[in-house]
């Protein structure tokens, strides 16, 4: 009974590895593809899907994984070195954020056309809100005597918590900018699904290592 209870927990690990890997690939891939199907620069809105790819699919969904004991990139380094990398793309992953909705408004003011017209833009729009919270949040960890009205564990739960909401709203936004008339005009085909799955697949990957380390933290 051991030894399958032992081989059941080999498969889980190797699988969440294989996961994790998965995700790895997916997110630099996409963000490679989309710099060169919005070329940066060579308009003012190309820089809208490049700022935010660079930010929802690539930095935050490293800065979450460098926590995971699969698919960490920085497994062998400390705790400490962990969060210093963390918090560094976080607020990487938020100064492209908020300069890409810069650009997309100031081009929307340009062209006479109305601002958060869309679902894409709604979500966008309250995923930035949301991490711009939630980097706040990240601030008491960091200085955990700034509050003390919760314990460390609780905050460091909450913190989690809403993080990953955060980051599926943002998988949703990059979802539904996919239907856009400028994305469905550029990507086509098969390139198209492919794209989709991207998010969808990345966040399924987070949601399930955010949530098995917390939980795995609860039964311990």
């Amino acid at each position: 009974m051991t030894q399958s209870s032992d081989k059941d927990t080999h498969i889980y690990h190797a699988l969440r590895t294989v996961s994790g890997a998965a995700a790895h690939l997916a997110t630099f891939t996409f963000t490679v593809y989309m710099i060169c199907v919005s070329q940066p620069g060579s308009t003012l809105f190309s820089w809208h899907p490049f700022l935010m790819t660079l930010a929802f699919s690539f930095l935050m969904t490293e800065a979450i994984l460098v926590f995971s004991p699969d698919s960490s990139l920085l497994r062998s380094f400390s705790r400490k070195a962990k969060g210093r990398a963390h918090w560094t793309l976080q607020l990487l992953a938020v100064l492209c954020a908020l300069l890409g909705l810069g650009i997309i408004y100031a081009n929307k003011v340009l062209l006479a056309k109305p601002h958060f017209s869309t679902w894409h833009g709604l979500f966008g729009a309250l995923t930035l809100l949301w991490s711009v919270l939630q980097s706040f949040g990240g601030v008491s960890l960091l200085y955990p005597k700034l509050v003390q009205r919760w314990t460390l564990a609780t905050r460091k739960l909450y913190h989690a918590t809403a993080g990953l909401l955060g980051y599926l709203l943002g998988c949703s936004s990059l979802f539904l900018g996919m239907f856009s008339i400028w994305f469905t005009t550029t990507v086509t085909g098969l390139s198209w699904y492919v794209c989709a799955l991207c998010p969808i697949l990345t966040g399924l990957v987070v949601m399930n290592q955010v949530s098995n380390a917390y939980l795995y933290r609860k039964r311990s």
